[in-house]
């Protein structure tokens, strides 16, 4: 490598444009860029390495190897000195390569014994997409001006990727944004969708990564910064009688547009040979690369900043994202790579599905989308590199899958899924005011959860016959500080209005594990779902929870009033929370207050623990409601934001279905009313077997009621109980198989 570097780097980034500007397939510009490579830097062997799939690398073209390796030696990640710098994300740099830990030599490539190995990933914004490598047989280790010039060609070719510049084993180019894609990811709200793309954070993309003239892209660069400069400063202006924490996050934002380390890294960046876009997008990517690997949550949030600080000023360079004028579709599907509650709430029920890169089953966005019945799929990895505005996409929230641009053959067939669906909810309709009963003459209870106001219409129209759950955290996940009293009784007054009448379990504050509140400062635990959570910080933070019980009760101005206590896990945890809202009761009547015409104090059995509590709990509850998400996780032993084991267990194993009879049978001794509340309640099979053994009610989301209410009305609960008795007698470790065996006989 010449000594003059950074001439050699803008020397070697021209030839690789010249490169990709040139007519030919794929894989002959590939193997054009490893060949360049290595007589630019003088190495023995350059090699490129692309993902196959998320745990597979291949070698797509190579310089020094055996050419019939190529697309042929696969690695899988953290395998071999490549394999480690695809899973590590950082640059290996040895002049002994033998030596090193977790070297492998690979004979099908017809390699020698090469001494020095520079290994670096080749990656965009935190995308892994694949490694490339350069060899030598001389020991020696290559200099930081020599790691710099590869690391800045990984990036190149990392955009040229992601532009789709690529396509390995000889094929012609594809056209760009246009094939037909699917996604399998994790159902966090069920529902099918069709409709077109509306990106939450359209992707900036980078088509000049590479500059002829330095002095013309530092101007670039020192224009749109100043241009950034100023709208910040505007926003602070405009922000000047905001909160405090507004006002905090762009004091942060002006602080790094103001940055001279900033500026300084990406003027270097430039007079290397890289764009002005380039050298943000490489800022970007290591300030992404330092998020990942920060334990602090307050500097993650600032780097958070910098990297939505990085997306502004490319924007202004680019002249992409809002100011394209792309116009939101009529039927919008929202993919993004994650979305706070707020910003979810301020798009509404216009959204047809949600698709996420990140998100929880029980992230705040889930709990927003389960209350607006948006269908959506989390954990569809990669779908915001891939999507543009417009495109049209079919999300699957039963299969968990998403097609992107589908072939005419799958949108038809998704079409008449879709058909079917809305024959059902017809049929569904004709018995919304009819009583779930069974034909045995049993009838069951079904109730809605809610936990916005715009839940509250679908009581009337789904049949409900009042809310089981009205979950109060909602209005707290989405402002920046503590609501007022004043406030929130007034937001409840409005839900005990619009109910009508019917009954309404208001469920006090269940936040903490992934449920965190903006002006709480987080927690860092090992085990969050098992952890400072619900009535826990309610009994540790009484002023909070106080606050919220006389809210409650100036709400009901007279009206019965039904409060339920979260993630009871024993019977003086319960006894003291209720010992609180007695206590509010109390002094709201010293006040002259108007108290409700009957309080109703209830528990949500969430673990294990508390249904083996003594006697006195169930005597002292006027109502339990089984919470079966997080029960039967404890149950299981099996984290239910893990893919690997949270499908693994069956709501109808026989052991749960045995432990949710002890639990109705304590129930049914005390007199005290029962319920079942969660995702399985809403499931028609599931909801048959509960009311079988003897749950009496039911609460799910609206959209569920009629198909279970359906279900109910042509089943026989002691034929169902029969089925359920004869497959747990035999031994078998689900009554699944033998109860959809006898629904199929039945129709």
């Amino acid at each position: 490598m010449p000594e003059e570097t950074e001439s050699a780097s803008r020397k070697l980034l021209r030839r690789l444009r010249e490169t990709l500007a040139e007519p030919g397939a794929g894989q002959e510009r590939l193997d054009r860029i490893t060949s360049i490579i290595a007589a630019q830097m003088g190495t023995d062997v350059c090699s490129i390495y692309l993902f196959r799939d998320t745990d597979t690398l291949e070698l797509c073209a190579t310089e020094g190897l055996k050419p019939e390796s190529v697309h042929q030696t696969r690695l899988r990640v953290g395998e071999g000195l490549v394999g480690r710098v695809a899973k590590t994300t950082r640059p290996i740099n040895t002049g002994n390569a033998p030596q090193e830990r977790g070297f492998r030599y690979m004979p099908e490539t017809g390699e020698e014994i090469f001494s020095s190995f520079l290994g670096v990933p080749i990656q965009r914004l935190g995308e892994r997409l694949g490694v490339l490598v350069v060899q030598s047989k001389d020991g020696r280790q290559y200099s930081e001006d020599e790691l710099y010039a590869l690391e800045v060609v990984a990036m190149v070719l990392a955009e040229m990727t992601e532009l789709g510049a690529f396509v390995g084993e000889g094929e012609a180019l594809s056209a760009l944004h246009q094939r037909p894609a699917i996604y399998r990811g994790t159902v966090a709200q069920e529902g099918v969708a069709s409709g077109h793309v509306w990106l939450h954070e359209p992707r900036v993309v980078v088509t000049n990564p590479i500059a002829d003239d330095p002095d013309a892209e530092l101007d670039r660069l020192n224009r749109a910064v100043d241009q950034l400069r100023v709208s910040v400063d505007e926003m602070l202006n405009s922000a000047s009688d905001g909160d405090k924490e507004q006002l905090q996050v762009l004091e942060t934002y002006r602080m790094f547009a103001n940055s001279r380390g900033w500026m300084r890294r990406m003027e270097e960046d430039i007079s290397r040979g890289l764009s002005a876009e380039a050298a943000v997008e490489k800022e970007q990517s290591a300030a992404r690369a330092r998020m990942q690997t920060v334990p602090d949550p307050y500097l993650r949030e600032r780097l958070h900043d910098l990297d939505d600080l990085s997306n502004r000023l490319l924007r202004i360079l680019t002249g992409q994202g809002e100011k394209t004028g792309a116009e939101r579709p009529s039927d919008p599907i929202l993919i993004a790579r994650n979305i706070g509650p707020g910003e979810l709430l301020d798009y509404g029920r216009s959204l047809r599905g949600i698709v996420l890169e990140e998100g929880s089953v029980g992230s705040h966005a889930a709990i927003v989308a389960r209350a607006l019945a948006i269908p959506l799929i989390i954990h569809a990895e990669r779908i915001t590199t891939e999507a543009l505005n417009g495109d049209c996409i079919l999300v699957d929230g039963e299969q968990g899958t998403v097609h992107l641009r589908p072939e005419e053959t799958v949108q038809k067939a998704f079409g008449d899924k879709m058909a079917m669906r809305a024959k059902a909810q017809r049929r569904y309709a004709s018995i919304r005011n009819k009583p779930a009963k069974t034909t045995c003459g049993h009838v069951v209870g079904l109730h809605m959860n809610a936990g916005l106001m715009a839940d509250l219409p679908s009581l009337e129209g789904s049949g409900a016959e009042g809310v089981g759950l009205f979950r109060t955290e909602l209005q707290f996940l989405t402002r920046s500080k503590v609501p007022r009293r004043s406030e929130l009784a007034a937001l409840y007054a409005r839900v005990m209005d619009a109910a009508n009448g019917k009954r309404v379990v208001f469920r006090t504050l269940d936040i903490g594990s992934d449920k965190v509140v903006p002006f709480m400062k987080p927690t860092e635990e090992p085990n969050p779902a098992m952890g400072w959570r619900a009535i826990r910080v309610g009994l540790d933070r009484p002023g909070m929870l106080r606050m919220q019980l006389q809210a409650l009760i100036r709400a009901a101005d007279g009206r019965p009033l039904t409060v339920m206590f979260p993630f009871i896990a024993q019977l003086d945890e319960f006894r003291l929370a209720r010992d609180h809202l007695l206590r509010e009761l109390e002094r709201e009547e010293r006040l002259g207050r108007v108290l409700p015409s009957k309080v109703d104090i209830g528990a949500m059995l969430e673990t294990p623990s508390i249904a083996f509590a003594p006697r006195q709990f169930f005597e002292m509850a006027d109502f339990i409601s089984i919470g079966g998400n997080d029960l039967k996780q404890f149950f299981f032993a099996a984290d239910r934001e893990n893919e690997r084991v949270r499908r693994r267990y069956d709501t109808l194993n026989v052991s749960f279905l045995t432990f949710l009879e002890q639990i109705v049978e304590r129930c049914t001794d005390t007199g005290t009313p029962l319920s079942y509340c969660g995702e399985d309640a809403g499931r028609p099979v599931e909801a048959l077997c509960f009311a079988a053994i003897g749950l009496k009610a039911l609460s799910m989301r609206p959209a569920s009621i009629g198909p279970v209410k359906h279900m109910l009305r042509k089943s026989s609960l002691a034929e169902a109980r029969a089925v359920i008795d004869a497959a747990r007698a035999s031994g078998a470790q689900s009554v699944r198989p033998a109860v959809m065996d006898w629904l199929r006989r039945r129709d």
